[in-house]
């Protein structure tokens, strides 16, 4: 069993055993029965454009085994849910958690739980109204230091930050903050002149670079409202109550953003009258004393982790500092114990279920194949493939995010938190900042757009909280297209098992989610996932999966059902990509090498593999006969 798969020594191909179907206890409703009925694969690799067509024919995987529910037959039907991201309005209970959050660190939070966490020695004290951001990430081990060459340095790290405020830029361009099909200037940081330093209240700052970007978007701005109508420079929900677009207020906007994509540590950036300035905290000189650092990789059991991810958070005069950091997927042992305490305390397991090999397995080992970031706008800064990402206060772990990024997604997987801190919501809040995440990095690929929060299941209340990250859309298990939940929930509210598409194609194409009521909105932004107060979150269902569940002795027989026959797409058992010893044939190269039993049998579970994968990717994955 493998931590990460990496393509540097593995084929880039998928390779899947079949399990085929299995029937395994239900978590959801409890049945006494093996009720939960779903179809199963090991993958023993997979590509991340596989696994983003697989999971849009309604899979998911646990580790390496891969899982697709029979939505007519299971007890719990499971449709997948996602969001595009672009086009996310979070709620009022949302905007709380992350006020909560803020007001946690800021120190205003009452919190009646006594919480230890460590003030970090080495953290500058500031005051003031300002936002301080740092951020490292690894980006090699270069440095601009004093020396003969420190002019030059300088000079590279000012076009570096020069690139860093045009990518918030773009980003703002292409998510709504800023209005769309707009040129916007290249931003030009200068280096301040020993003469117009200022030095901060406290001296222990000086302002070393400067950047006007914000007056220059802000004439940009007003030219494009002259000459076209105030209609088209309207701004997206998302960015309504920030719409007023003047140079101070972009600075600002600029300024709270870098944090996201700088590369630079040792500067704090702040928003000063329209400019963007850069200071030191650390006396260093514009010559340039400031270092971007490559953070160490995480290393644990021999597992390899790379493209690690840093980003702190904290304002001016916080008592706490939360950091985010994304890594790729290994086993840490801090992640493993704070992941017992959560099972134990939160989910109730006994300790003797929750062990390191099952949480190997169940959060730690991908097949996904590790795809490197480029620079082509094809791939995100951190690559593709599986990862962790820690939420870090004041030097504590208190919440890891399972997630997997895939050429269109980021699918959540798994989030487990210390319950020390369970009244910071850290599910809602750390899902906030998955939804942010995307929105972010559309700017480094563009084909990266949506969320993905695992299953839905409406018969299932502590489950239903998925469907208040507006505007959701759920999966036709039919005919695999997506309908947005408000259409469907009614039909939903009476029947487990609903072929989503029906009710999508009766709309004759004239009914949105912008058309539905006001009230119907709120209410689904009130009442769903009410119950769900210990915020147990994304694909908790995921531990359910066993490999040492039944197989199920009645596979379901494609001729018996009207609804799952007409899905079947009409495939050529001849082109399906069989693995053999080592070899990689098509079928119809094979076929004769069987007798006629082995014939019949071994065709009745392609027949069935092509059903529940596709034609295409019963054509493109390797069906792996050992």
């Amino acid at each position: 069993m493998k931590n990460e798969a990496s393509s540097s020594n593995i084929k880039e191909e998928s390779v899947v055993v079949d399990c085929g179907g299995r029937r395994s206890s239900c978590g959801y409703c409890r049945s006494p029965g093996r009720t939960s009925i779903s179809h199963g694969l090991w993958a023993h690799s997979l590509t991340v454009n596989d696994y983003q067509d697989l999971l849009d024919r309604g899979w998911r995987r646990s580790g390496c085994f891969l899982y697709k529910p029979e939505m007519e037959r299971t007890c719990c039907p499971s449709y997948t849910i996602h969001l595009k991201a672009s086009d996310f309005v979070p709620s009022k209970e949302q905007r709380r958690v992350d006020r909560r959050m803020q007001r946690f660190l800021d120190g205003t939070l009452e919190v009646r739980k006594p919480i230890e966490v460590t003030d970090d020695p080495n953290t500058s004290k500031h005051t003031g109204s300002y936002v301080h951001h740092t951020i490292s990430i690894s980006a090699g081990n270069e440095s601009f230091s004093h020396g003969k060459k420190g002019e030059n340095k300088a000079e590279e790290l000012m076009h570096h930050l020069s690139d860093q405020i045009d990518k918030v830029v773009h980003t703002y361009n292409v998510s709504g903050v800023f209005p769309s099909g707009i040129q916007f200037p290249k931003a030009a940081v200068k280096k301040v002149s020993p003469a117009k330093r200022k030095l901060s209240v406290e001296g222990s700052e000086d302002l070393l670079y400067s950047c006007n970007i914000a007056f220059q978007i802000a004439a940009t701005l007003r030219r494009k409202q002259s000459a076209e109508s105030v209609q088209q420079l309207q701004m997206s929900r998302q960015s309504a109550e920030e719409s007023d677009l003047n140079p101070k207020c972009i600075a600002e906007k600029l300024a709270c953003s870098l944090n996201q994509l700088a590369n630079v540590s040792g500067l704090s950036i702040r928003a000063c009258n329209g400019h963007i300035n850069f200071y030191s905290a650390t006396n260093a000189s514009a010559d340039g004393d400031v270092q971007i650092v490559a953070l160490p990789e995480e290393s644990g059991s021999g597992s390899k982790s790379s493209c690690a991810k840093k980003r702190s958070v904290h304002p001016q005069g916080q008592k706490r500092k939360l950091e985010i950091r994304l890594k790729r997927s290994c086993f840490d042992p801090e992640e493993y114990a704070l992941y017992s305490r959560y099972q134990i305390k939160v989910h109730n397991d006994p300790p003797d279920r929750v062990t390191e090999n099952s949480y190997r397995r169940f959060l730690v080992d991908t097949p996904l194949l590790f795809v490197s970031p480029s620079t082509d706008g094809m791939v995100p800064l951190c690559g593709f493939g599986s990862f962790h990402q820690q939420y870090i206060i004041d030097g504590k772990l208190v919440a890891v995010g399972v997630i997997d990024i895939l050429p269109r997604c980021l699918s959540s997987k798994y989030l487990f938190w210390d319950p020390d801190y369970a009244f910071l919501s850290l599910g809602k809040y750390s899902a906030l900042q998955e939804i942010g995440w995307v929105k972010e990095n559309q700017a480094n690929c563009a084909s990266l757009q949506y969320y993905y929060l695992g299953y839905y299941i409406h018969s299932c209340s502590k489950m239903r909280y998925k469907a208040a990250y507006y505007p959701s859309e759920l999966l036709c298990p039919l005919r695999y297209q997506w309908v947005p939940f408000l259409l469907v929930r009614p039909l939903l509210d009476k029947k487990k098992y609903v072929v989503l598409s029906d009710i999508a194609s009766l709309q004759d194409g004239g009914s949105s989610q912008s058309c539905i009521p006001e009230s119907v909105m709120e209410m689904q932004h009130d009442d769903i996932g009410v119950e769900d107060s210990n915020d147990v979150r994304m694909d908790d269902d995921e531990e359910m999966i066993t490999i040492d569940s039944e197989s199920s002795d009645d596979e379901l027989d494609p001729e018996t059902s009207g609804l799952v026959s007409a899905a079947i797409d009409d495939g050529d058992l001849t082109n399906v990509l069989i693995g053999l010893r080592g070899s990689r044939l098509r079928y119809r190269d094979l076929q004769r090498a069987f007798g006629s039993t082995e014939r019949n049998y071994l065709e009745t579970q392609l027949r069935s593999y092509q059903r529940v994968v596709g034609v295409e990717l019963s054509e493109r994955m390797v069906y792996s006969l050992g």
